[in-house]
């Protein structure tokens, strides 16, 4: 047997080593043969010899297993030499990373309505036909429901079309008076230039019994915002149709890229309409129950604020991942 264990010592590679295992200890090993001729022995003969094997196979089994360690060792500091981490693959100017120009510019718009103590309120994604249509004063008959193509389950919900459905949860939920915003990603069967099927918006809402809350004090509101989002522009207020507000109203800045002198982005018109809003509709308030109270509403697109802030052409390139479009970001 020290022969053998001589002989593991020597092995300087596991395949080396697993043949003596299997020499000794495999189907046809010596030791394996020689356990296998101990019926042949009578029962004096047999304790003596099967005590002699134990110990041989005790002892190789030692040695055997002492370098199996060994040699898995040395294999795996090997290993992790030649895979160790060079830094020098690294560029040390190397620059950090930035937030995407959608969540810049979603967070400064959150920051602007927070600091006008405005809560943050949040809904779900899937939604159905309740919260999304029909509290909004949309029912099924109702024409404006062409206005948004919406994505539906088999099991009649549907992913949101915008945020609106979080103001409806939110006057569920809560007792007026109610200043929130509700940020967030809503969906529609659309794609082109200016349109994704994937999108986000922020839609405001206040509601209370005061005489503050009035188209008034909405327009005051959403001039010191357009103000703040994009510094000196003109603003103008025109009438529109919302099912949920009444009045309604669509709002326009003068030309980010032509200063209102007329170009192929504003369509030579000088003006780009940037968001919507109102007086939210009695019918509105019937759908929550609320009673001897009034409030405004407005939402907007971020990308579409985005594309503005940043002078961005092609809302679809926000999403492609090019890094020398969201490198000038940083």
């Amino acid at each position: 047997m020290q022969s053998i264990i001589d002989k593991i010592q020597l092995c300087s590679n596991l395949q080396e080593l697993e043949d003596i295992r299997l020499a000794i200890l495999g189907k046809k090993g010596k030791l394996t043969k020689k356990f296998a001729e101990l019926k042949n022995l009578d029962e004096s003969e047999k304790k003596i010899v099967a005590s002699k094997l134990n110990k041989e196979k005790e002892e190789f089994n030692k040695a055997y297993t002492k370098k199996l360690k060994d040699l898995e060792d040395e294999n795996l500091n090997i290993k992790m030499k030649e895979n160790v981490f060079n830094f020098e693959y690294f560029d040390v100017k190397s620059s950090t990373g930035a937030l995407h120009p959608i969540s810049q510019t979603m967070h400064k718009i959150i920051e602007y309505f927070v600091s006008l103590n405005f809560s943050i309120e949040s809904g779900p994604l899937i939604e159905d036909d309740f919260h999304n249509f029909e509290a909004l004063n949309l029912p099924k008959s109702h024409p404006a429901r062409d206005m948004q193509d919406t994505f539906y389950f088999k099991d009649k919900r549907l992913l949101r079309t915008h945020t609106s459905p979080v103001q409806i949860r939110t006057m569920l939920s809560q007792k007026p008076p109610i200043r929130t915003i509700a940020p967030g990603a809503v969906f529609r069967r659309d794609f082109d230039l200016t349109h994704t099927p994937m999108f986000h918006q922020i839609e405001g809402l206040v509601v209370d019994n005061g005489h503050n809350v009035s188209f008034a004090n909405l327009k005051n509101v959403l001039n010191e915002f357009l103000l703040y989002m994009f510094g000196d522009v003109k603003i103008r207020f025109r009438p529109s149709f919302f099912p949920f507000t009444e009045p309604s109203a669509e709002v326009d800045i003068s030309c980010v890229f032509c200063k209102g002198d007329g170009c192929r982005v504003c369509k030579g018109t000088g003006w780009l309409e940037v968001l919507g809003c109102g007086v939210v509709d009695p019918n509105v308030f019937k759908f929550v129950s609320y009673e001897n109270v009034s409030g405004y509403a407005f939402g907007l697109g971020i990308e579409r604020f985005a594309m503005l802030l940043y002078k961005v052409p092609d809302l679809r390139s926000m999403y492609e991942g090019d890094l020398r479009l969201l490198e000038q970001f940083r």
